[in-house]
């Protein structure tokens, strides 16, 4: 948690003179202090800084189930990896959360030993887009940096302590929030010792000993030692409280989370395999692949590859990912959150264009995809690459609508040419109408599968109608099917709030039956009706027949279907026969 040390005051102007001295020696005249005006508040007791906005330290109640079925939105395959994730960060946080809730809060126990995890499998593969989606998910600081930027303590290169003042500005200066962040380092095997080099190497084997400490437990002074701009900004804070603060971060809640592709490292776990088992019930198949060898990953074999068995003692969690096969990338393609073909739509929506792709390019982007031998990566290369051409010319010309076909992929040059032309060989218009209408039947389904955790996110009741509903709107704009439904359910709410205004305006207590929600809602998303509009709609065809009715007969609770609104007069002489009579 925050520690606070308060040291007693000394001369202002004695430490500005000191740090002028500093500051004249380091960079000659380039670097001058001017002294704020605002003089020291008395009211400061603790000597502690105000922090704004500050943000509720723990409230975290997501189970591993709930996290796994989010990840299954967005990534594909790599099931394993998803349920280690899922379930570890899962159990850390909810750790925190349990130990600030319980009455002895002030105990711990000796030792804490933090769930570090460390991620093996190839490039291009997603693990970077995981632990982003995570963190996402559980809203709590997050850092990310390549391994490969930073030097031990002392020498040219980034501080390893910068990742932890990096995860306060991400929590908005909030310390007790950013000592429950997540810290993501990837290409960490980039930092294995070489055995071919001899002597020190501050980016390798240095760099893992600068992160022991905050790996397991240490306090980082936020102050940047022989910081210039650190030490004004201590200065200013003086000059406003009257007091020196020294503010630390404790790392003992702050989750690691390592990743890189290993590299070689298949080939140590393969000879120790083949030489522990040679000639005696070989356990070792020359059809293993190298995510299998992965799995039989053991400390020897990092400590082999390069990495010191302290650093690899403080990450005991192992997360293997998978490599992608051509149907992989199929699927990635297909499914409505990848962010290959939602930023590509989002490109030529720039122009005012609608892209949309059918089945058959997809499975030509896959293959080329898995050629290029580059995982998930591989993906966005290709997608360039095909719609270039397409992308250079059509903002200049009149195309409002793309469908991206085999032929599309296949000649980009001489469907280009088809479009632009007076007389296209092909009815463009209809083919994107079609693929249009296939995917909404597509992502339809998908919300209806994902209709649980859709629920429980939004506490939408998703009916058919309402999955239909979520599917155009994704359609017709670029965002994830997350947003889709929450537009959805903001139309929802908006159609509850006319009833209750029709309860305040009219003295009437009108519910619409759930089809009439729905009906109601369609006019909000196809023809821009607002709760306004609707509203007076509502009083020019019920206003007088259900008043009348509430004056005969003293009723004032009345349900209205879609049949009802459709015919509103058939609905009230109905009413009114019945009621009066």
């Amino acid at each position: 948690m925050k520690q606070t040390q308060t040291i007693r005051a000394q001369d202002p102007k004695k430490i500005e003179k000191e740090l002028g001295e500093f500051l004249n020696k380091k960079f000659g005249g380039n670097v001058r202090i001017i002294s704020p005006t605002a003089q020291p508040q008395k009211s400061s007791v603790n000597g502690s800084v105000p922090n704004k906005g500050k943000k509720e330290l723990v409230d975290f109640t997501i189970k591993p189930a709930e996290l796994i079925a989010y990840l299954d939105q967005y990534v594909v395959r790599q099931a394993q990896a998803k349920s280690v994730l899922a379930t570890k960060i899962c159990t850390h946080f909810n750790r925190i959360r349990h130990q600030e809730t319980r009455e002895d809060k002030g105990s711990k126990i000796t030792g804490n030993i933090k769930s570090n995890i460390l991620m093996l499998g190839p490039t291009g593969i997603g693990k970077t887009y995981l632990i982003k989606l995570i963190a996402r998910k559980i809203g709590v600081p997050f850092v990310k940096a390549d391994a490969t930027k930073f030097s031990e303590t002392g020498y040219v290169g980034g501080d390893v302590e910068d990742l932890i003042r990096d995860l306060v500005k991400e929590a908005e200066d909030d310390i007790e929030l950013a000592e429950c962040g997540i810290v993501y380092l990837d290409e960490i095997d980039k930092i294995a010792a070489s055995p071919d080099v001899i002597g020190a190497q501050v980016s390798r084997s240095g760099v893992q000993r600068a992160l022991l400490k905050p790996m397991e437990e240490t306090e980082v002074d936020l102050k940047v030692p022989h910081d210039p701009v650190s030490m004004m900004q201590e200065l200013e804070r003086f000059q406003r409280t009257g007091k020196r603060v020294v503010r630390r971060v404790n790392t003992a809640n702050i989750l690691f989370i390592l990743s890189g592709a290993f590299t070689g490292l298949t080939d140590l776990v393969r000879q120790r395999l083949t030489r522990q088992t040679i000639g005696f019930n070989s356990r070792l198949s020359s059809t293993d692949d190298d995510t299998s060898l992965l799995k039989q990953t053991r400390a020897e074999d990092l400590v082999k590859f390069g990495f010191e068995s302290e650093f690899i003692g403080r990450v005991p969690v192992r997360c293997i990912l998978e490599t992608l096969s051509e149907t992989d990338l199929y699927t990635i393609l297909k499914m409505p959150n990848n962010p290959v073909i939602l930023n590509k739509r989002l490109d030529f929506a720039a122009y005012g264009i609608d892209i949309v792709f059918d089945d058959d390019a997809l499975t030509v982007l896959a293959h080329r995809a898995f050629k290029e031998n580059t995982g998930a990566r591989g993906l966005v290369s290709v997608v360039e690459d095909a719609l270039l051409p397409f992308e250079e010319k059509l903002p200049s010309c009149r195309i409002s609508r793309l469908v991206v076909t085999k032929q599309v992929i296949n000649d980009p040059l001489g469907t280009l040419k088809d479009l632009l032309s007076d007389t296209p060989a092909y009815d463009w218009e209809s083919l994107h109408k079609k693929a249009s209408e296939t995917q909404i039947q597509y992502i339809t389904q998908y919300i209806q599968e994902n209709a649980d955790t859709l629920v429980a996110t939004h506490g939408l009741n998703l009916s058919a109608a309402r999955c239909e509903m979520a599917a155009r709107y994704f359609h017709a704009h670029v965002l994830e099917i997350d947003d889709a439904v929450s537009r959805i359910t903001t139309h929802y709410d908006t159609i509850k709030e006319i009833e209750r205004e029709s309860s305040r305006n009219m003295g009437l207590d009108i519910i619409f039956e759930e089809d009439a929600i729905d009906f109601l809602m369609l006019q909000i998303l196809d023809h821009g009706a607002s709760a306004d509009d609707i509203l007076s709609k509502l009083h020019n065809a019920f206003y007088d027949g259900l008043n009348l009715i509430k004056e005969k007969t003293g009723k004032h609770r009345f349900f209205i279907t879609k049949t009802d609104l459709q015919d509103s007069e058939a609905y009230l002489n109905q009413l009114i026969r019945k009621e009066i009579k």
